[in-house]
């Protein structure tokens, strides 16, 4: 159930992700199942969960998934060792996932490890950047997204902290450069400064937004409920 909608619509870009970072598999897939009305994809915050699995989302949710298990050395929940982190996103290749999200500074053997199943699947990798404290150099944040490419990332993911316009406006310009060297970018800013930035890039041409369920459960600064979203976005008439 999980590969639902996969295909023009997946590859199309503007879509809105929810994020769910729940404790318990039975929380986390009852959000899901609630959120999956409204999203284009839903994300499992592998990391959040007590007890981290994968299958039992494929078979309950009816919307493209997207499976992140971020490590403590980015703002994540998994503090264990690199080898049971990639069992479960290979797991996640393995039966069907739409997404996987791998840390741009993860080791190379990661890498190597999971894009040999990726090449037999329909699973997409996401290279993630995550910067919780300010907003890189125009230099900087284009290194970033030129090493995503080159790692072999399917769509790259440039998340940093906003401090005020300036910020936003330079994290927002990197989708003409992504458009460049033909590589799918998520990209706008945390914190309250660049909440905007989060509706922007849909119209910007960015691939995908991420948002929080109606409950206010965010999983990071600045996360728009995916009701409010769906407004704004009507109320432009680009959705």
């Amino acid at each position: 159930m999980g590969d639902k909608g996969m295909g023009e619509e997946m590859q199309s870009g503007g879509l809105i992700c929810v994020a769910i970072g729940k404790g318990s598999v039975a929380e986390a897939i009852a959000a899901a199942e609630i959120a999956s009305v409204e999203a284009d994809v839903v994300e499992i915050r592998v990391d959040a969960l007590a007890d981290p699995v994968i299958e039992p989302f494929l078979t309950r949710i009816d919307r493209p998934l997207l499976f992140t298990c971020r490590p403590d050395w980015e703002g994540g929940f998994f503090a264990g060792p690199e080898e049971s982190r990639l069992a479960l996103l290979e797991e996640a290749v393995s039966r069907g996932a739409a997404f996987i999200d791998l840390e741009l500074k993860a080791p190379q053997s990661s890498f190597d490890r999971l894009l040999t199943g990726l090449q037999a699947s329909f699973t997409k990798l996401i290279v993630s950047n995550h910067n919780f404290e300010s907003t890189g150099s125009r230099e900087e944040l284009l290194d970033i997204l030129t090493a995503m490419k080159d790692k072999g990332a399917d769509i790259g993911k440039i998340i940093t902290t906003a401090t005020n316009f300036s910020d936003v406006l330079r994290v927002l310009q990197l989708q003409e450069d992504a458009r460049k060297i033909g590589l799918p970018l998520i990209a706008f800013c945390m914190g309250r400064a660049g909440v905007i930035s989060r509706l922007a890039t849909l119209e910007l041409g960015g691939f995908m937004t991420y948002c929080a369920p109606d409950d206010g459960a965010g999983t990071a600064p600045g996360q728009i409920s995916v009701t409010d979203m769906r407004r704004a976005l009507k109320s432009l008439s680009i959705d």
